[in-house]
């Protein structure tokens, strides 16, 4: 029997420290699946693994406590490792492994699923011919296998056209667009919309999207597409596993199509287009996943970190923003200069550094496009440079209250449809009706010196109804 005592995690030092707290995306998807599904899904060892890494560190902590026993225990004793500070925690985690159905909720034994539990030993220990964690090709002098160089080129290239499209909102002002399949997606994900013209403009949720790093983007694009599988006739579980199994291939390696389902086959082409695979033909009997693939579970960055890719500008911040709303924007990153184009007035460009100005002008079209006051100050404390976090507060609280009160006069009217009641014979008559619509909640607006109110559509009917039976009880 072990004998660990459960804590409340503190979080880890790898690259999930800070979101220890919050689960995965998937994890959440999972748990509103049905029992059927999730069992069908963890007869592939690939995707037990796989789910078990995107678990938070109690959850996984509880999973390999109970994975060895070969018979269940009471609940009495797991309870006992619990520490009084852990046992919110616990109960969390014995939540979220029962709503997967890794561990079935039990008031008199804990024991994990028996599909899940044979699965997850399997891909510890190995063994099995089902070819769970891909099927590898062999070498062919004729066709190696592409350089990780090739593949980060080729992923970070497919990656940034969707981006680039989703900032230049399909004005053409990158010449590369993304296929049919990923423009479909991008709308249906609300992502981007169309306008009366028919063209596809960002939203609110778009640019909300561009803040996010690159792996949690990746997912949100995953997930809608996994709610478009049954849409598609396409077997979710089918789905899901192959994407699993992707995020334990070896990046620089082929894997052979012929093991794969039909439903699998048919994701390659979208797989392709996301840039988590390379094909030299369409009709290739082998692939090759990419890095986005291959970090799709685990914590190492999804796009290699290079100058030219600007994710050095990225992790350390790279804008400077004045008291005078004047923006220095060291980098020299397409999309993040684009990204900006949508809320600074952009004036001077040299090889590494772009000058611009918030302007009123900037912040109304950032406004009509659906881009929040809140999420301008956002990316700016994002990206802000070094220099600017010695700065407190970090950015200049004129500019952060300015860029409020821009959205303030775009909101500052609002038209509502309604009726005015006034002429009322007595203070008393007033007041009488007055108190009557409270009780509907159907006033919008009163003013007692004038004896009148403003009351809602909806409450037009009973209010005048009530005016006439207290006219006619009067005249009796």
């Amino acid at each position: 029997m072990p004998s660990i005592t459960i804590k409340a995690a503190e979080g880890s030092q790898d690259a999930r420290e800070g979101t220890d707290d919050v689960s995965h995306n998937l994890i959440t998807f999972l748990q509103s699946q049905s029992q059927n599904m999730l069992t069908r899904l963890y007869q592939k060892p690939s995707a037990c693994l796989s789910i078990f890494r995107l678990l938070k560190p109690l959850e996984r902590q509880l999973v390999m406590n109970l994975l060895w026993l070969d018979l269940p225990i009471p609940p009495s004793t797991m309870s006992a490792w619990v520490t009084r500070e852990g046992k919110r925690p616990y109960q969390d985690a014995l939540s979220t492994l029962a709503r997967l159905h890794i561990l079935p909720p039990s008031a008199s034994k804990h024991s994990l699923n028996p599909t899940f539990k044979s699965s997850m030993r399997q891909a510890i220990t190995g063994g099995g011919t089902s070819g769970s964690f891909g099927v590898l090709t062999e070498n062919d002098d004729k066709h190696p296998p592409p350089e990780v160089d090739s593949l980060d080129g080729y992923a970070l290239e497919r990656w940034e056209t969707i981006l680039y499209f989703m900032v230049s909102s399909g004005t053409g002002q990158f010449a590369s667009k993304p296929s049919a399949g990923v423009l479909y997606l991008l709308e249906r994900s609300g992502l981007m919309a169309r306008i009366q013209s028919g063209a596809l403009q960002i939203t609110s949720a778009g640019f909300q999207f561009l803040l996010h790093p690159p792996h949690i983007q990746l997912w949100e694009l995953l997930l809608q597409y996994l709610q478009m599988a049954e849409e598609r006739q396409m077997d979710l579980v089918e789905v899901i596993s192959f994407l699993l199994m992707l995020s334990t291939t070896e990046l620089g390696k082929d894997y052979s199509t012929e093991n794969l389902s039909l439903t699998q086959k048919a994701m390659l082409e979208d797989l392709r287009d996301y840039g988590l695979i390379k094909q030299r033909t369409a009709s290739s009997r082998r692939f090759s996943p990419t890095r986005l693939a291959t970090t799709l579970t685990s914590s190492s960055p999804p796009l290699p970190t290079s100058a030219g890719s600007g994710e050095g500008s990225h992790a350390q911040g790279f804008i400077v923003l004045e008291t005078n709303y004047r923006l220095y924007a060291y980098t020299d990153n397409p999309l993040q200069i684009a990204v900006l184009n949508l809320f600074v007035t952009l004036k001077s460009r040299f090889p590494n550094l772009v000058i611009g100005a918030i302007t009123r002008e900037s912040v109304k079209k950032a406004l009509a496009n659906g881009i929040t006051a809140e999420q301008i100050i956002s990316y700016l404390v994002t990206h802000a440079h070094p220099q600017m976090r010695k700065n407190q507060p970090l950015l200049p609280v004129t500019v952060q209250d300015q860029i409020r009160l821009w959205e303030l006069e775009k909101n500052r009217m609002k038209s509502q449809e309604g009726y005015l009641y006034t002429a009322f014979a007595s203070q008393a008559d007033y007041e009488y009706v007055l108190n009557y619509a409270k009780q509907l909640d159907v006033v919008l607006w009163e003013n007692a010196s004038r004896r009148c109110f403003f009351g809602s559509v909806e409450g037009h009917a009973n209010i005048r109804g009530f005016i006439e039976r207290r006219q006619t009880a009067g005249n009796a």
